[in-house]
């Protein structure tokens, strides 16, 4: 996977949003992992040996907007992720970027992220739909720490609108 470069073009987001609409898990090797209180989650095992994930689902009692919201707030993950060790943005050539470092259990040695994080409110069909994507980049501004192995292959693309009652429909890979 190639680092992001200047942003994510509006094909991403429009990308997302139709995974959201129509599920794309026909033409490859999709495997049902769990499906319980109206959460089905997905893998796909890649040419790197590594799983690749989609989420479709229903959240009853959270608006799309204050998911959106939630997702986005690392003060908040803060709080209730406990293997957060560190999480910030920083704004680098005009782009916003994460760090985020991730606990581990011994023997293993911690995690961290460098990305790039954009989100946009689009309108398909009369429907607002929120549309988070990240991608792993690299820039200077975040050496490698020496005892933590750097993730350089992330992305992640979050779509969310109404379910049409009060809650959400989502979907993430």
């Amino acid at each position: 996977m190639e680092p992001a470069a200047g942003g994510f073009s509006e094909e991403q987001f429009r990308e997302a949003c139709a995974e959201l609409q129509q599920p794309a898990l026909a033409g490859a090797d999709w495997q049902l992992l769990v499906e319980t209180l109206g959460i089905s989650i997905y893998r796909l095992l890649d040419q790197t040996g590594l799983y690749e994930y989609k989420v479709f689902g229903i959240l009853e009692d959270c608006p799309p907007a204050l998911l959106a919201d939630v997702y986005l707030d690392l003060d908040y993950r803060k709080q209730w992720d406990q293997y957060v060790k560190e999480v910030y943005e920083k704004e680098c050539n005009g782009e916003t970027v994460v760090y985020w470092e991730v606990k581990y259990p011994f023997p293993m040695s911690n995690r961290d992220y460098v990305y790039l994080r954009q989100r946009q409110e689009l309108e398909m069909e009369g429907q607002k739909i929120y549309v988070i994507l990240a991608q792993s980049t690299s820039m200077p501004q975040f050496a490698e720490k020496p005892g933590v192995i750097r993730v350089k292959q992330y992305k992640q693309s979050l779509a969310i609108e109404s379910d049409g009652k009060k809650g959400s429909k989502e979907w993430s890979s």
